[in-house]
């Protein structure tokens, strides 16, 4: 109900703001008879409080909660306090909203110029709220209002958070203080090389408590209308933000261990994958831009500050957002290489998007497994469960299938390159937040269609999946097997 009032709430504000958005609210009751009708049979216990049913069901959960954090975002940023001057178009604050929320960083506004200081505060108050995730902060609320989460509801809340079954609350601890150290501490790393480029200590202070959270929260939000290119020949910015963004990306739990696997110590098989993978794609996509853009958009730094730079984008590119060169004029090449980066976008745990480094880890290991004719599929000596497996493939085609929706979505609604929407999407779906400038010539219509991608990227498009699908009860009986040629 939460879901469907959320919608049906902007949906009505868009079609009184304005005329012309009647093709906007169109959009959004289909989507709401999509979310609607495959739910329609659900039966709610009155007796449970509301929590109860939300955290017993983990897609409902997600969906509900993202969603109300939007609509309530979206309401700050239409107040008087909120603009610079003037007022703010209803669908710009939501995509505004909805961007931050989802720490993704596409704007439809330049945040240092058409925010005030109160509508940027409101901007990084949702960046942080969307990044922490709000299973972490509903288990830390309820815990302090004296409710006890059964077993099950343990369960859901540790898978989704990549926490320790056996302390939740520890854990969700543990996560809350690293997050508030590491972003403390790239705040006052920031705060001086920005005072030292001329700003007071003021401004200073308040740009590096901003791009801390922003970089850590994997957001891509910036205080300057060209994002961090002022910067890209300060290797002590770009290198801080690139740090805050690995951080970020990881679970905490993985960067807590990363002195332990630098060490050669056993850590946990996930743990292992996800920072080998992170390590093969920071080095490979530093190294191929690099040489894709030594005489492209690089060309006119010096050699230290190329290898700077190609390192910072390597980073960002995977679901930061940052950027310390103009993304419209990188090579073809180059924009393969950064889409399928995007696509494939952080761990899981932590705050990036993407279908996360151990579902390609996963996936690249079957392939190995296959090609070598090899029954079991193992890595470290360990055996990867069929369900695993599965889970991976269904995730990655999952995320294929959304991306091509959208994609197709935009190519029939958009007046733009189709070089530029592919972009936008990938960017959106693995809440990215990297453009070419192309989401700045959206009409509402694609801002929409933006906006829900970057929802159901952050939420993941196998949750999605699983609220709009029926539940099958599990049976014992098993079929013959088909003999079926691939090749």
């Amino acid at each position: 109900l939460l879901v469907l009032a959320g919608v049906a709430a902007i949906g009505l504000a868009l079609s009184f703001s304005a005329t012309d958005n009647i093709p906007s609210l169109a959009l959004l009751v289909s989507l709401l008879s999509l979310v609607s009708l495959p739910r329609s049979r659900v039966r709610i216990d009155t007796r449970q409080y509301w929590w109860e049913v939300l955290l017993n069901h983990p897609a409902r959960l997600l969906l509900t909660t993202f969603l109300f954090l939007c609509v309530m975002g979206t309401l700050l940023l239409i107040t008087p306090m909120a603009p610079e001057a003037g007022t703010i178009d209803l669908i710009d604050a939501a995509f505004t909203s909805v961007s931050a929320v989802c720490v993704t960083g596409l704007i439809v506004l330049d945040t240092p110029n058409d925010f005030s200081l109160t509508g940027q505060f409101f901007i990084l108050a949702l960046i942080q709220l969307g990044g922490l995730g709000i299973m972490t902060i509903a288990t830390v609320a309820l815990h302090a209002m004296g409710r006890r989460l059964s077993l099950k509801q343990e369960r859901i809340m540790t898978s989704m958070t990549d926490t320790d079954h056996r302390d939740l609350l520890q854990s969700l601890a543990t996560i809350l203080k690293f997050t508030f150290i590491t972003e403390g501490i790239g705040a006052a790393l920031l705060t001086l090389p920005f005072y030292f480029s001329g700003h007071s200590l003021g401004q200073s202070a308040w740009k590096g408590v901003f791009t801390a959270i922003s970089a850590f929260c994997n957001a891509g939000f910036a205080l300057q209308s060209d994002n961090l290119v002022p910067y890209q020949t300060n290797p002590f910015i770009l290198h801080v933000v690139a740090t805050l963004i690995i951080l970020g990306g990881l679970a905490p739990a993985t960067s807590l261990i990363i002195p332990r696997w630098l060490t050669g110590k056993q850590i946990p098989l996930q743990a292992r994958l996800a920072l080998k993978t992170t390590v093969v794609l920071l080095v490979g996509g530093a190294f191929f831009f690099l040489v894709a853009e030594w005489n492209g958009v690089l060309a006119h730094l010096p050699l230290i500050d190329k290898i700077h730079n190609s390192w910072f984008q390597s980073v960002t590119l995977r679901t930061a957002g940052f950027n310390s060169v103009d993304i419209a004029g990188v090579a073809n090449p180059s924009f393969l290489v950064m889409i399928c980066w995007m696509f494939i976008g952080g761990s899981p745990g932590g705050t990036a998007g993407g279908i996360k480094t151990t579902t390609i880890s996963i996936l690249a290991v079957t392939f190995w497994a296959n090609v070598t004719n090899r029954n079991d599929i193992t890595t470290y000596n360990k055996r990867i469960r069929s369900g695993t497996i599965y889970r991976a493939i269904t995730i990655t085609i999952a995320g294929m299938i959304v991306w091509f929706i959208v994609v197709l979505m935009l190519e029939m609604t958009q007046a733009i390159p189709a070089r530029d929407l592919i972009f936008e999407a990938t960017s959106a779906l693995g809440t990215v937040g990297l453009s070419t400038g192309a989401t700045l010539q959206l009409d509402e219509i694609g801002k929409i269609v933006i906006m829900l991608a970057m929802f159901v990227g952050r939420i993941g498009p196998m949750t999605l999946f699983m609220l709009l699908s029926n539940d099958y009860a599990a049976t014992a009986a098993r079929h013959p097997d088909a003999k079926i040629s691939l090749t």
